[in-house]
């Protein structure tokens, strides 16, 4: 599992105004995502640990929700079974309650069992939140407040040898270093593939003579199946007047690659 997928990050969605930036740090989610690729039909499970560094027991309960996006290439949170490619529908939680001591670990299980016709990727996330608590803070007209903390895990899961690539890497612009600013690369990735991606651009600069003389690259970015968004690779450096070419890769899949080469010129300044 890749190293963003092992990082103890925190996913936290404040439901109401929280009257303490304290108490909005105490709970913590890990792993804060899941990549896995399993056989259909074939039950499996992964294990998720809620952490409690406050002062107070928690209680915590269990929400599974669709994982998918708008037109606006946001999360979106359904209800399981309401988006495309939802796995939400094949999660069980153990346990669904619990309290999590002050300074303690609660681990928890996910059951997951996917149909046996099962091809692709297929999405959800694990939401555990705590139960609400009276807030200090009131409303503008008086009214009491209730504050949790809701943390999520996205699962991503792909039935194996079923992967299905198919990637464009199209309307490219590059607006050429200055003295004002550095070089800038735009493009766009469309994932007509059935499983989601993690493009990885790299960008190699050559002269005229065909020489390497710059190379950037870019961090990766998470496209569902049918997902299409832009991606940027930036330079910070200047080069002396004159043509040259830039050489966009962008890696995805275990050993899959589309590149595109777009030529520029660095006028005088």
């Amino acid at each position: 599992m890749k190293t963003r997928n092992l990082q103890f990050a925190m996913l936290l969605v404040v439901l109401m105004t929280c009257s303490s930036a304290l108490n909005a740090q105490s709970l913590g989610l890990a792993p804060a995502q899941v990549v896995q690729t399993f056989k259909p039909g074939v039950p499996f499970e992964f294990e998720l640990s809620t952490v409690n560094n406050g002062g107070t027991p928690v209680e915590m309960s269990v929400q599974i929700t669709d994982l998918w996006y708008d037109e606006k290439n946001e999360k979106t949170f359904g209800t399981p079974g309401s988006s495309p490619r939802s796995a939400a529908n094949w999660i069980q939680f153990v346990p669904e309650h619990f309290d999590v001591p002050s300074g303690g670990t609660q681990k928890m299980k996910a059951v997951v069992t996917p149909p046996p016709d099962a091809k692709g990727g297929y999405y959800a996330v694990l939401f555990v939140q705590s139960k609400p608590q009276l807030s200090f803070d009131h409303t503008k007209d008086g009214k009491t407040v209730f504050t949790n903390m809701r943390l999520g895990c996205l699962v991503l899961l792909t039935a194996e040898k079923s992967e299905r690539y198919k990637v464009q890497v199209d309307n490219l612009k590059l607006v050429p270093p200055t003295a004002g600013h550095g070089l800038d690369l735009s493009f766009e990735v469309v994932n007509d593939s059935n499983v989601h991606i993690f493009p990885l651009p790299r960008l190699a600069i050559l002269d005229s003579t065909h020489k390497l003389v710059a190379k950037a690259e870019s961090e990766e970015k998470r496209f569902l199946p049918g997902q299409r968004d832009l991606m940027h690779v930036g330079w910070s450096g200047s080069l002396p007047p004159g043509k040259y070419t830039a050489l966009l890769t962008v890696a995805y899949g275990e050993d899959r690659i589309e590149t595109q080469q777009l030529p520029f010129t660095v006028g005088a300044q």
